[in-house]
C-alpha cells in the first residue's frame, strides 16, 4: 500500500520526466568517446591507444566540473523547491566566479605542456606524440565545455532538462560528423588522424556553448544578470562552499586515485592499455543511466527537501535505491552480452583481445557497484547537504586500499595484468557496506535553505 505522503505514480512521472532527459544526455555524451574509439580503431591500434590516455586529463577536468555541477545542483534544487529564484541567479554568479579560473589553468596545460601531461600516463614515444599533438588542440574544449555544463546545470534545474539534451544531441551529433571528415579527410581535407579528432571535439563544443547562452538568455526563467556575475553573495557564497567543498575534495581525491590507476595500468602491458581503452568507454556507456538516477535524484530529492517534504523525500530516496540496484544487475549483464559486438567493431591483437573478454566479464561488479553509490552518495545523500561522507569514503577506499595495493600488485609482486585489473576495480564493491549503513542513518533527510 502506498504512502499518503509518496504516491508511486507522481514519482514515476516526475522520475520520466527528470531522469530519462538526463540518462540520453549521458548516453550521448557516451557517444563521443566511443565513435573516436571506432574510427580511430581504423586508423591504428597506437592512435586509440593514446587518445585513451590522453582522454584523462579530460577525466580530470570533467571530475571538477562534475564536482561543481554536482554542488550547484544539490543547492539550486532546493532553492527551486523553496521558490528562491533570486538565490539561483546569485548561485550561477557565484559558480562561474570559481570554475572558469579552473577551465583556463587545464587549457594553459593542454595546450602548452601535452608531452608533460602525456608522460605522466605512459613512457612509449609514440604514444606521447599522438597524444600530445592531441591534447594540444582539444584543450580548447575545456574553454567552452567548461561554461556550458555550468548554465546548463541552472537550466535543468529551472525546469529545462529537455532543452539541454537537444543541445547535447546538436553537440554530439555534430562532433561525430566533424570527427569523420577531419579523420579520415573526407569532403577534401587532409586526413588529421587523431588531430581530427580533437578539432571535431573543440568546433562542437563551440557551437555547444553559442547555442546554451542564446537560449538561456531569451527562454530560462532564471535571469543571468550582469551585476551577480562573478561576484560572491554573503549566505548564498558560505552555504555553497559549506557543501559544495566536500564534493570538490571527493571528486579530485577520487579522480587522481583513478588517474593513478590509469598510470599503473599504462605502465604495464602495452595490450591492457588499448583493451582498457575500450572497457572505460564501454563501462561509461553502460553506466549512462546510473549517473542519470543519480543526478535526477539529487534534483527530484533536493526539490522535495527544499519544499520541506522531509518524510516523502525519505520515501523517494528508498524507492531510488531500489532502482539502482535493479538497474545497476541489468547494466552489468548487457556489458557481457556486449562482448562478441565490441570484439567485430575494434581491431586489436590477439593478447589484447583475451584482455578485453575478461575485463568486460569483471565490469559485471563494478558497474553494479558504480550504479548503487553514484545513486546514494552523488544523488541522495547530495540532494540533503550530506556531502562530507561521499569525501572520506571515497577517499578512504582509493588511497588506503585501491592505489596502494594495486601498485605492489603491478610492480612488486608482478601479478598477472587481469589479476591487477580484478584488484584495481574492486572500490565500488569494497564501499558498499558503509554505504548502506550510512544510508539508514538518514542524516541526508534536511533541508538546508
Amino acid at each position: 500500500m502506498n504512502s499518503p505522503l509518496a504516491d508511486k505514480k507522481d514519482f514515476r512521472e516526475k522520475l520520466i520526466r527528470i531522469v530519462i532527459p538526463i540518462t540520453m544526455q549521458n548516453f550521448m555524451f557516451s557517444l563521443l568517446p566511443v565513435s573516436d574509439i571506432i574510427m580511430l580503431g581504423i586508423v591504428g591500434q597506437d592512435d586509440m591507444a593514446a587518445i585513451s590516455l590522453a582522454g584523462q586529463f579530460f577525466f580530470l577536468f570533467n571530475l571538477f566540473l562534475s564536482a561543481t555541477v554536482q554542488g550547484t545542483s544539490l543547492y539550486a534544487a532546493q532553492l527551486w523547491g523553496d521558490g528562491d529564484h533570486d538565490s539561483i541567479e546569485k548561485l550561477f554568479g557565484i559558480v562561474l566566479m570559481l570554475s572558469v579560473p579552473v577551465n583556463l589553468a587545464f587549457f594553459g596545460v593542454s595546450c602548452f605542456a601535452p608531452q608533460i601531461v602525456m608522460k605522466m600516463y605512459t613512457e612509449d614515444v609514440t604514444l606521447i606524440a599522438i597524444g600530445s599533438g592531441y591534447l594540444r588542440i582539444v584543450s580548447f574544449s575545456y574553454l567552452f565545455d567548461g561554461i556550458t555544463q555550468v548554465v546548463q546545470i541552472i537550466m535543468k534545474n529551472a525546469q529545462m532538462i529537455k532543452t539541454t539534451t537537444v543541445i547535447s544531441g546538436i553537440m554530439v551529433f555534430l562532433n561525430i560528423i566533424l570527427n569523420a571528415i577531419f579523420i579520415y579527410g573526407l569532403f577534401g581535407f587532409k586526413p588529421m588522424g587523431a588531430d581530427g579528432a580533437a578539432l571535431g571535439t573543440s568546433l562542437a563544443c563551440l557551437v555547444a556553448i553559442i547555442i546554451t547562452i542564446s537560449v538561456a538568455a531569451s527562454r530560462c526563467v532564471i535571469r543571468f544578470r550582469a551585476r551577480y556575475l562573478f561576484r560572491p553573495s554573503g549566505e548564498v557564497f558560505r552555504t555553497f562552499v559549506r557543501y559544495a567543498m566536500p564534493i570538490f575534495i571527493n571528486s579530485m581525491s577520487w579522480g587522481l586515485g583513478f588517474n593513478m590507476i590509469t598510470v599503473i595500468i599504462g605502465h604495464m602491458d602495452p595490450d591492457l592499455v588499448a583493451a582498457n581503452g575500450v572497457v572505460a568507454v564501454v563501462k561509461d556507456l553502460i553506466s549512462g543511466f546510473g549517473w542519470a538516477l543519480g543526478s535526477g535524484g539529487a534534483i527530484l530529492v533536493g526539490n522535495d527537501l527544499g519544499a520541506g517534504n522531509l518524510d516523502r523525500a525519505k520515501i523517494y530516496g528508498s524507492w531510488l535505491c531500489r532502482i539502482a540496484i535493479v538497474s545497476g544487475l541489468i547494466a552489468g549483464v548487457m556489458a557481457v552480452l556486449m562482448i562478441p559486438g565490441v570484439l567485430a567493431i575494434v581491431d586489436l591483437t590477439e593478447r589484447a583481445s583475451h584482455y578485453l573478454v575478461w575485463m568486460m566479464v569483471m565490469c559485471v561488479y563494478y558497474i553494479m557497484g558504480r550504479s548503487i553509490n553514484t545513486t546514494t552518495i552523488g544523488g541522495i545523500f547530495s540532494a540533503g547537504g550530506d556531502t562530507k561522507f561521499g569525501m572520506w569514503c571515497d577517499g578512504i577506499t582509493m588511497w588506503l586500499f585501491i592505489v596502494p595495493i594495486g601498485a605492489l600488485c603491478a610492480f612488486v609482486f608482478d601479478l598477472p595484468a587481469l589479476v591487477v585489473y580484478f584488484v584495481l576495480n574492486l572500490d565500488e564493491i569494497i564501499k558498499l557496506p558503509a554505504v548502506y549503513l550510512h544510508y539508514k542513518k538518514y542524516k541526508w533527510v534536511k533541508k538546508i535553505v
